[in-house]
């Protein structure tokens, strides 16, 4: 039976490991230590600065001048839009948008990501008699939104390039 169940075992780990398969790991960011400036979203600051201590060796300061990098970025913003109405006129499906706003520079405000706009959306079915159930999952659908932002702003900053001298000029 032992060997069985790690015969099985064996073969999950190599189906698993030829589709391409891996853990996400540590994400290597260019910078050292980065500043995290977001007006007015603490919850999406709190977030962003935890992933960022938890996946890289990068260091988040409290002071722009210790930093090699600045991350601004503005609140999170959430729309809401009729996507369908029913035949009586009543809304049955919205349209969920999730708008963040940033770029990063150094200390002499040269831009190492230009300003950038993450925009996702979702679709969500609506129905009067479940209006506390929707408005729930309303809520969930702007967490799991903020939560995918975070991880693209960190896709993005994995990416980005120090400047040199020669890029400057």
């Amino acid at each position: 039976m032992k060997r069985l169940v790690c015969a099985a075992m064996l073969a999950a780990g190599t189906l698993v490991s030829g589709c391409g398969f891996h853990l996400r790991g540590e994400a290597s960011l260019p910078f050292d230590t980065i500043y995290l400036n977001i007006t007015n979203d603490a919850q999406f600051e709190a977030e962003l600065k935890r992933s960022i201590i938890a996946g890289s060796k990068t260091k988040v300061v409290d002071k722009a001048a210790d930093a090699q990098a600045v991350l601004q970025g503005g609140p999170g913003v959430h729309e809401k839009v009729i996507l369908s109405l029913s035949s009586a006129g009543r809304v049955s499906e919205y349209t969920l948008r999730y708008r963040f706003s940033f770029k990063v520079n150094d200390n002499t405000a040269h831009d190492f990501i230009h300003p950038t706009e993450i925009v996702l959306t979702r679709e969500m079915t609506y129905n009067d008699a479940q209006v506390l159930a929707k408005e729930t999952e309303e809520q969930v659908n702007y967490r799991d939104m903020q939560h995918d932002a975070v991880q693209q702003v960190l896709r993005r900053l994995a990416a980005a390039k120090l400047s040199t001298a020669d890029d400057q000029k």
